[in-house]
């Protein structure tokens, strides 16, 4: 009995693990703008940064700091400089991460 107990729990941890993405972080369903304001808002307001106002979201300086492709704000997000913190992949999933660089690279112009 207390075999059938341990292979129970032990299948119900597995089934949960895959439910929640292994850690992964899973797609929330919401829209890039949502995750934003969210996630991003406080310290980019309106596209701007509030600690360091030259290195604001719009196309232009994302460009003249090498970020040109949602990739690369992604990539970015994952790895920050100073100042910025970090959001990896149990705080914001791959999908949502995407979501979120298109709607800048779409509305930061």
């Amino acid at each position: 009995m207390k075999g059938l107990a341990s292979l129970s729990l032990a299948l119900l941890a597995a089934v949960c693990l895959a439910q929640a993405g292994c850690g992964r972080g899973v797609e929330s369903g919401k829209s890039g703008e949502e995750l934003f304001l969210t996630h991003c808002s406080g310290c980019h307001p309106d596209g701007g940064n509030v600690k360091y106002p030259r290195k604001s979201l719009d196309r232009m300086t994302l460009a003249a700091n090498g970020i040109t492709t949602p990739a690369g704000i992604v990539a970015k997000m994952r790895r920050p400089g100073p100042g910025m913190k970090t959001f990896d992949r149990q705080t914001i999933s791959d999908a949502d991460a995407r979501k979120v660089a298109e709607y800048i690279l779409a509305t930061f112009r």
